[in-house]
């Protein structure tokens, strides 16, 4: 494996120009839409012609790059029509506030299990701390208690650990919250997953990389009701791993081994260029989870990664969806109100009316 992991490497580096995974060429005996990968059916072969349609490590795995010899893989996505669209959505964030509804709560009732009686943040209270600590958690616990004092009986060298039992059990009270199913969705979210279907636009729902957990996503996107559940794909870890780009990135031995290498030999350049591929394959590293759940949501929906859509809550939802040349329309929440995206094609407030809609996200699309 490492021998030829180093052709590959070499080879990469004589031509830095494009993509250092584009040499790769994967061939598998397994016809399923859902592709099974035993490490040794692997193969890496510099194809007879070099994909050079993109120059970023963003696009390592775009269309055409990795050939499954028995699949029509390769082929339906490339006969796709240009006007066909997709959407996958982020769940924290998009399809509920969680934070503006439940953050507050959350902090008070971690407060009540603790015995900080002198502690009961009103609404007022947890926005002025949220403003000043620019959202965070650890910050906004020693603002509120440098402001009334500190349980007497902490010593102060116990501080970090205080705080760290504080946030424990908020995140615990909001997980309870959201799977209490007491919070609502977000205004005209659900009117905009019915014109998505009446449209004939398949709707993934991302839970994999979700913050609060697919416990909690999952009881979000219940809220939906079964018949629009029914509409959509819901796309957790084990449905991420079980795709084709998944089993190239998380199946045993095969990614983690040749992801190693690769970056083990990327940093033994010494060239600009080869510095730069470096930096490049660890950052795609970094952000695999990421990336192998935008990739597998284009593979469920069967549509290209560039006929798809993201809706994030989240920076690295747009920082994934930037790097594999994904569309991102980003909807704030009360978490990202202050946040910039730069890498979005568009930021807005919410759904329905003058924000997002089916109709603007194919003008996006379009533009």
């Amino acid at each position: 494996m490492r021998s030829q992991c180093s052709v590959m490497v070499n080879v990469a580096m004589e031509t830095a120009s494009r993509p250092i995974l584009n040499i790769f060429r994967f061939s598998t005996n397994n016809s399923s839409k859902l592709y099974n990968i035993p490490r040794k059916s692997l193969s890496f072969l510099p194809p007879k012609n070099y994909l050079s349609t993109t120059s970023s490590i963003g696009k390592l795995y775009s269309d055409g790059c990795f050939v499954n010899s028995s699949s029509s893989f390769s082929s339906s996505t490339q006969d796709t029509p240009p006007q066909q669209l997709a959407l996958l959505l982020e769940v924290e964030g998009v399809l509920m506030d969680v934070y503006r509804l439940g953050n507050c709560q959350a902090f008070n009732a971690a407060f009540r299990k603790l015995g900080l009686d002198c502690a009961n943040w009103s609404q007022p209270v947890y926005q002025d701390l949220v403003r000043k600590s620019m959202g965070d958690e650890e910050r906004m616990l020693v603002l509120f208690f440098n402001r009334i004092g500190w349980p007497t009986s902490l010593p102060t060298s116990e501080k970090e650990t205080f705080m760290k039992s504080v946030l424990r059990e908020k995140k615990i009270a909001l997980d309870e919250l959201v799977l209490s199913k007491s919070l609502p969705l977000r205004p005209g979210v659900e009117e905009f997953i019915v014109e998505a279907y009446e449209k004939g636009v398949p709707v993934v729902m991302l839970t994999s990389y979700c913050k609060c957990g697919e416990k909690s996503a999952r009881s979000i996107i219940e809220k939906l009701g079964n018949d629009k559940m029914a509409r959509i794909k819901i796309l957790g870890m084990e449905e991420v791993k079980q795709s084709f780009y998944g089993q190239l990135v998380f199946g045993e031995g095969v990614a983690s081994d040749l992801g190693e290498q690769l970056a083990k030999e990327a940093r033994k350049a010494v060239s600009a260029e080869e510095q730069r591929i470096a930096k490049e394959v660890a950052s795609m590293l970094k952000m695999k989870n990421v990336v192998a759940a935008l990739r597998a949501g284009a593979e469920y929906a069967n549509v290209p990664v560039d006929y798809c859509v993201l809706v994030a809550g989240s920076q690295s939802g747009v920082a994934g969806a930037e790097r594999i040349g994904m569309p991102c329309v980003v909807v704030r929440s009360s978490s990202t109100a202050r946040a910039e995206f730069p890498g979005a094609k568009a930021v807005m407030d919410g759904f329905g009316g003058g924000d997002l809609s089916i109709s603007r996200l194919q003008q996006i699309q379009r533009s």
